[in-house]
């Protein structure tokens, strides 16, 4: 994987946009809130959301699901429907690329004490309002702040 993203980055024109794809892992609490799971970045241990590359012959959806099983070591419902997008600058060795990442929301169902990128995240359990004030990009964290869970019509 880490080679197709390479290349996506290094041919990314001046100016042009590349695109990821992004989980918000969320549950209810007892008493019907909303919660949501930020994990902390590798490099800079900023709080974010589970993200990365797209996948070859996955969806967005489906790459996202995997994204939040890797970095924040999270299995659920990925809902079908995006919950929004949100752009940030991603810093190369020698320049800026601009990137426009499509966020799911991620019923979680189980979280697993031991998962891939554990000795190199933390991941934590917020309010909305919260986590939105532990996160950089404006556009995620206003996406955050604003959370609404759809009413699930269709469970199947």
């Amino acid at each position: 994987m880490a080679a197709t993203k390479k290349k996506a980055v290094r041919k990314a024109k001046k100016g042009e946009r590349i695109r990821q794809v992004a989980a918000i892992p969320f549950r209810l609490t007892a008493r019907g809130d909303i919660e949501v799971m930020l994990v902390t970045s590798r490099t800079t241990r900023r709080f974010i959301v589970p993200k990365g590359w797209p996948m070859k012959g996955k969806s967005g959806r489906k790459a996202a699901t995997i994204e939040a099983q890797e970095e924040a070591g999270v299995l659920g419902k990925t809902l079908k429907q995006p919950a929004g997008t949100y752009s940030y600058w991603k810093r190369l060795a020698n320049r800026f690329v601009r990137v426009d990442v499509i966020v799911y929301l991620l019923e979680v169902s189980e979280e697993l004490a031991d998962w891939q990128e554990a000795k190199r995240r933390q991941r934590a359990w917020l309010a909305p309002a919260d986590a939105a004030m532990l996160i950089d990009e404006p556009d995620l964290s206003t996406l955050v702040k604003t959370l609404k869970i759809p009413v699930q019509v269709d469970q199947a």
